[in-house]
C-alpha cells in the first residue's frame, strides 16, 4: 500500500504532493476521494505531507491525529475522525504560505469555452457551494479555493482539490446533485459538519490546462436574494481583488501589476443569489452573451 509505504505522490494542479498515513480510515476515504488523481512518478515533490495518530493527553483511550509537513506540525491534533479535514486544511496552508511564484488569490474559479470566471470571496460567501454546482453543470473546476494567476504568462492554474462543503450546504448538494460523489459528514470541526466533494472525472482530465481569466464575479449567497449580476468599477475590483490575495504584499510591485491586468482585462461584477439554480443559468447566459 503506497500510503503506507513510500507515500502517495499524486499531481494537484501544478504541485505534486507525497501523502502518507497509516490510518485505515483515512486511506478508505482516499481510495474513493482521491481517485482521479493522476499519480507522479519521478517528478520533483513540493510538499511531503504525514497524517500521524497519536494518544490524546487528556483522554488516552482515543486517538488524534496530526498533519506534518516536513516532518513538522504547524497545528494542534484533532480527534482522528476529522482525519480527512486535518489532511485537507494542511495542504492549503502549505500551498498558502509556502506558495509565492504565482498570485495566488482567495478564490473559487471555473473555466468554461477557454475562459476563466474567478470568485473572489472570503469563507461565508458561498463560493465552495456555488463552484461545486456550476462544476457539475457544464463548467470545469479549476478549485474552490485558490486562484493560481502566472503573471508572467497571464495564465490561471487549475488545481481541483476535494471541495469541502458545509454545515446546511451539504444537503443542498445531495439533492441538488444526485451525481456528486460525496464522502461522509465529518461532525463537530471548527467549521461545523462538513463534507468533501470529489472533483468531476473530466475536471481531473484536464487539470493541466491552463485558462485566461475573462469574468471576475464577487459572489455573495443571500437567504431568498433574487439573482443580480451587477457591473462594477474597475477601481473597486482592483481593491477587492487585492484584499483577497494571500500574497499581494509580499509579490509587491509584481502582485500590484498582476492584479492591475486583470482587472484590466475582465468583466467584473458582484453577484447576490439564493437559488443555485437561477444563478447557474444567469451564468451561462453571461458566458453565451460574450
Amino acid at each position: 500500500m503506497l500510503l503506507r509505504n513510500q507515500g502517495l505522490k499524486v499531481a494537484i494542479g501544478p504541485f505534486n504532493v507525497r501523502i502518507h498515513t497509516h490510518h485505515q480510515p483515512l486511506i478508505k476515504q482516499l481510495y474513493m476521494l482521491y481517485s482521479h488523481y493522476r499519480l507522479v512518478q519521478d517528478e520533483i515533490i513540493e510538499f511531503h505531507v504525514r497524517i500521524n495518530t497519536e494518544r490524546s493527553i487528556r483522554n488516552p483511550l482515543r486517538l488524534n491525529v496530526r498533519f506534518l509537513i516536513d516532518g513538522q506540525s504547524p497545528f494542534e491534533s484533532f480527534p482522528e475522525e476529522q482525519a480527512l479535514a486535518v489532511l485537507e486544511w494542511g495542504i492549503n496552508l502549505a500551498i498558502a504560505v509556502r506558495v509565492n511564484h504565482l498570485l495566488l488569490l482567495h478564490s473559487a474559479v471555473v473555466e468554461k469555452k477557454g475562459a476563466a470566471i474567478l470568485f473572489p470571496a472570503w469563507p461565508g460567501s458561498g463560493k465552495t457551494t456555488l463552484c461545486t454546482a456550476l462544476c457539475h453543470r457544464g463548467f470545469r473546476l479549476f478549485s474552490d479555493e485558490f486562484g493560481l494567476m502566472d503573471y508572467q504568462r497571464d495564465v490561471i492554474y487549475p488545481i481541483p482539490r476535494l471541495m469541502p462543503l458545509k454545515n446546511e450546504s451539504i444537503a443542498v448538494i445531495r439533492k441538488l446533485l444526485p451525481q456528486a460523489v460525496i464522502g461522509q459528514s465529518i461532525p463537530n470541526t471548527h467549521k461545523g459538519t462538513v463534507a468533501h466533494v470529489r472533483p468531476p472525472e473530466e475536471s481531473m482530465r484536464l487539470s493541466e490546462n491552463t485558462a485566461k481569466a475573462r469574468w471576475i464575479i464577487f459572489p455573495k449567497w443571500i437567504v431568498q436574494a433574487e439573482t443580480q449580476l451587477e457591473p462594477i468599477a474597475d477601481a473597486e475590483a482592483f481593491m477587492l481583488l487585492a484584499s483577497n490575495a494571500f500574497n499581494y504584499e509580499v509579490l509587491g510591485a509584481h502582485g500590484f501589476r498582476a492584479v492591475e491586468q486583470l482587472v484590466a482585462q475582465c468583466d467584473c461584477y458582484t453577484l447576490t443569489y439564493s437559488d443555485l439554480d437561477e444563478v447557474t443559468t444567469a451564468l451561462h447566459q453571461l458566458i453565451d452573451e460574450s
